[in-house]
C-alpha cells in the first residue's frame, strides 16, 4: 500500500475519533474529503463506490444537520458534494447525477462563485445541454480566477470546443 493511502486511511482514523467526540461541519468536510481522496487513490471500482458514498452521505448530513454555519463552509460543503456526484457521473456514467449536481448548486449560482459555474458547466455539458453549458462557461470565464487551461483540456466539454462560440470565449480570454 503506498504511503500517501497509509497517510490518509491514518487521517480516516484520527477523524472518525474525533467524530465520536463531537461533530462539526469542518470535521464532516474534512471526512468527507479523505475519502474522496481515497476515491482518487483506489484502483478498485468497488472500493471507489464505497468511499464515494460514505462522503456523499457525510456531506449531505453536514448541509442539512446544523441550523447555522459560515456561508463560505455551506459552499465549501456544497461543492465537494457537487464533486463527488460528478466523480459519481464519471464512474458511472449516469446522466442522473449531474441532474443531481445541478440540483445542488442552482440554487446557490447568485453567490458569484467560480467553481459552481464550472460544476454547473461540467454537468450541463455532460447532459448535452448546450445552451446550458454555453451560460455556464462564460458566467466561469467572467470570474478573475478562471483557469483557461482546464477548459481547453477537461473532456467534458470536448463536444462544444468546435462551436464558434467556445472558440470565441477561449480566444477572447487568450489575448
Amino acid at each position: 500500500m503506498p504511503n500517501e493511502t497509509k497517510q490518509v486511511i491514518a487521517r480516516i482514523g484520527e477523524t472518525d475519533q474525533l467524530y465520536l467526540e463531537s461533530n462539526t461541519p469542518e470535521l464532516a468536510l474534512e471526512r468527507a474529503d479523505l475519502r474522496l481522496q481515497l476515491v482518487t487513490l483506489s484502483h478498485v471500482r468497488q472500493e471507489q463506490l464505497h468511499f464515494l458514498q460514505e462522503a456523499i452521505v457525510l456531506l449531505e448530513q453536514a448541509r442539512i444537520e446544523y441550523d447555522e454555519m459560515p456561508l463560505s463552509l455551506y459552499l465549501n460543503l456544497s461543492l465537494h458534494l457537487a464533486k463527488a456526484y460528478m466523480i459519481y457521473f464519471e464512474l458511472s456514467k449516469e446522466q442522473r447525477f449531474a441532474l443531481i449536481t445541478q440540483q445542488i448548486l442552482k440554487p446557490l449560482a447568485h453567490h458569484h462563485h467560480l467553481d459552481i459555474y464550472f460544476f454547473l458547466a461540467y454537468a450541463s455539458a455532460v447532459k448535452q445541454e448546450l445552451a446550458l453549458t454555453r451560460h455556464w462557461l462564460n458566467k466561469y470565464v467572467s470570474c478573475l480566477e478562471y483557469d483557461l487551461e482546464l477548459l481547453q483540456l477537461h473532456p467534458a466539454f470536448d463536444q462544444v470546443r468546435k462551436e464558434d462560440w467556445f472558440i470565441s470565449l477561449i480566444h477572447n480570454k487568450a489575448h
